[in-house]
């Protein structure tokens, strides 16, 4: 068997701009490509996921692009380890190369690989692809990671080198191949309904002005793109200019957040800040039920969360509003509103989806104070005076049927502010 070089698509699909692919291509060897779909993963999942059929679209088109260059895309189902056993048997493979993932997950099953690999005498190589600056860039000075935003975004920009995006380089290096491109019901999934939008950055000359309001609907949409590498983050970040500091300060949010569950991997089961384990939540299962369908009588709320169980988008303030409201105002662990928008979100990312959750909670790295408790009705009226929004996703809105609020504004106020005291004593 002639000896090659594996490039393994993972939370990259794209070929343009992707630096693990790029490395493998300017290798000695044919390269052939692969993408596993882990059953690990899947097995948690409902069949009509919109994540799954996003991906598998992605790989279809990564397919068809690779033929222009008389290869194709190897797509395999199954226990990664396991794939890749087979994989060694059936090739004679000499390098692997991936772009580095950096949740608990993806490091412990890279490394049982890794280990794997290199018993058979086979180099694995990762490279930094979906972040600008990975969990050792931006440190403090004495070498600890930064757990407050402000300074670890002053450090970032700092560090921070601009990077010209590369184009696909030596595309006769893939191997000869012309794999059978496998259905969505090969892999035991059927198409979902829901369907991920094109990223857009054409308003990002009012992002600053108008991100808050979430009828305006001038989101880029990028998140669930960046989630699974439809487009690179220097890509993107190549696009801005100095008008659009709030908008990249959004995306240094994300590797902030990415950092902190690298260096602190304690906050994916529990609160960053262990002075709030004392905290006793209410997890009212009818409670949770009302908020999860977008009825709980508070507008805001509700659309946000119907807009999540239709679309699964949400817009970011409305994020703000609905989690804020699950946690102080219902008392409802932060950890059962994480684990609902994680099954949800299109963008569904554990490192944002984590930090935002406890931000929300106040038991984050970079919290809002637990004595920050957002008012639904005020934000209801700075943010959709006029209720396009709200209009939008309730349609039995100002009518008898839609419910009214399920618990006073001013009671669960003084309530979370008393449960949060006596638990952090």
């Amino acid at each position: 068997m002639t000896e090659i070089s594996v490039f393994w698509f993972r939370r990259d699909l794209r070929l343009h701009d992707n630096t693990a692919l790029n490395k493998a291509l300017s290798s000695n060897l044919k390269v052939l490509c692969v993408f596993i779909f882990d059953e690990n993963i899947l097995n948690e999942l409902l069949e009509d996921d919109a994540r799954v059929s996003f991906i598998y679209e992605r790989l279809k088109l990564i397919n068809e692009q690779l033929q222009n260059y008389k290869t194709s895309l190897l797509v395999l189902k199954g226990k990664p380890l396991e794939i890749w056993q087979e994989l060694t048997e059936n090739y004679q493979v000499k390098t692997v190369f991936s772009n580095k993932d950096y949740e608990p997950y993806a490091r412990n099953r890279d490394a049982k690989i890794a280990a794997f690999l290199k018993e058979k005498g086979i180099i694995y190589s990762a490279f930094k692809d979906q972040v600008i600056h990975e969990e050792n860039d931006v440190l403090k000075n004495d070498g600890r990671p930064y757990t407050v935003f402000t300074p670890y975004k002053n450090k970032w920009l700092e560090v921070y080198k601009s990077k010209t995006p590369e184009k696909i380089v030596n595309t006769n290096k893939f191997l000869n191949t012309s794999y059978v491109f496998p259905t969505l019901n090969d892999i035991g999934f059927i198409a979902s309904s829901i369907k991920v939008k094109d990223y857009n950055l054409n308003h990002l000359d009012v992002y600053k002005e108008k991100r808050d309001f979430p009828y305006a609907d001038i989101t880029s949409y990028l998140s669930p793109h960046l989630r699974f590498g439809t487009v690179s983050i220097r890509e993107v970040i190549s696009k801005l200019n100095k008008e659009n500091s709030v908008f990249l300060s959004e995306l240094i949010w994300r590797e902030f957040f990415m950092q902190i569950l690298y260096h602190f991997p304690h906050v994916v089961t529990s609160n960053f800040k262990s002075k709030y384990d004392g905290v006793q939540w209410r997890n009212d299962k009818a409670d949770f039920k009302k908020w999860c369908e977008g009825k709980t009588g508070y507008p805001m709320v509700d659309a946000g969360m119907r807009q999540l169980n239709k679309t699964g988008y949400m817009h970011n303030r409305v994020r703000m509003i609905t989690s804020g409201f699950l946690c102080k105002h219902l008392l409802i662990d932060w950890r059962w509103g994480e684990a609902y928008f994680a099954k949800k979100l299109l963008d569904y990312e554990l490192a944002s989806n984590n930090g935002n959750w406890q931000w929300a909670a106040g038991t984050g790295c970079d919290a809002a104070p637990y004595f920050r408790i957002f008012n639904p009705i005020e934000q209801l009226k700075k943010f959709d005076t006029n209720l396009e929004y709200v209009k939008k996703w309730i349609p039995e809105f100002g009518a008898s049927d839609y419910p009214e609020p399920m618990v006073d504004h001013k009671y669960a106020r003084q309530r979370a502010l008393a449960v949060y005291k006596e638990g952090l004593q």
